[in-house]
């Protein structure tokens, strides 16, 4: 079976998080928004009581070494919202600063909010990504009907999570899940994190894979 991991929005608990996972020698994509970083950390808000934070701009190359960055857009807009042009705009100027910023063809969406329409997903393609993610849940998620609505199987933390895995392994199919790092609340979230990706790079069948190779060389199914 194939997984995939995806986690959006670039902040400060990322360091840690790209920690474990590096640790376990998993993949995984991170979907930014390069407007909203700025020269120090910001963009506060807060998820539950706890702030979160950006992380700054100068912090991202190091941060995400060695992982596979996606396009979040410009700004996190309702794109559907947007008039054509603008939605354009979001999502063009924010590929093509990342990609020269990370050095790496930037191939990956994924909808701010979840928020999509055929029209902003025609955009996407016609801008050069290969897939644009949704938050709805699917199982299967792989191969989509149409790449730029790909749904993933599960959010990391829900409930269900090893039961949808469990099927997914049955059919040796691919396993697609994302987040928010500020999700992971207290020690024993991250605790129970780490044993997951631990958990999952022990199945002697699953594979970590980048998502856009889904789409470039995709399994068989």
């Amino acid at each position: 079976m194939k997984i995939a991991q995806c986690w959006d929005d670039g902040i400060v608990d990322d360091i840690h998080l790209c920690e474990i996972i590096r640790r376990h020698g998993a993949k995984a994509t991170f979907n930014l928004n390069w407007g909203l970083h700025g020269q120090q950390r910001g963009g506060t808000w807060k998820y539950k009581g706890k702030e979160v934070h950006r992380l700054a701009k100068s912090e991202l190359a190091e941060v995400y070494s060695g992982f596979l960055i996606g396009n979040h857009s410009l700004t996190h807009p309702n794109l559907p919202n947007l008039s054509a042009d603008d939605a354009r705009r979001e999502i063009r100027e924010n590929k093509d600063a990342l990609e020269q910023h990370f050095g790496q063809a930037v191939k990956g969406f994924a909808y701010p909010g979840g928020a999509y329409n055929e029209a902003v997903g025609k955009i996407i393609a016609e801008e050069g990504h290969v897939y644009a993610r949704t938050v709805e849940n699917r199982n299967p998620s792989f191969p989509p009907e149409n790449p730029m609505a790909f749904h993933p199987n599960r959010q990391f933390n829900a409930l269900d999570f090893w039961e949808e895995f469990a099927k997914v392994k049955a059919v040796d199919g691919v396993f697609y899940f994302w987040g928010h790092s500020y999700e992971i609340m207290t020690e024993d979230d991250w605790l129970a994190f780490d044993k997951k990706i631990e958990r999952i790079c022990r199945e002697s069948s699953a594979a970590w894979v980048n998502l856009p190779e889904l789409f470039e060389s995709p399994p068989e199914v």
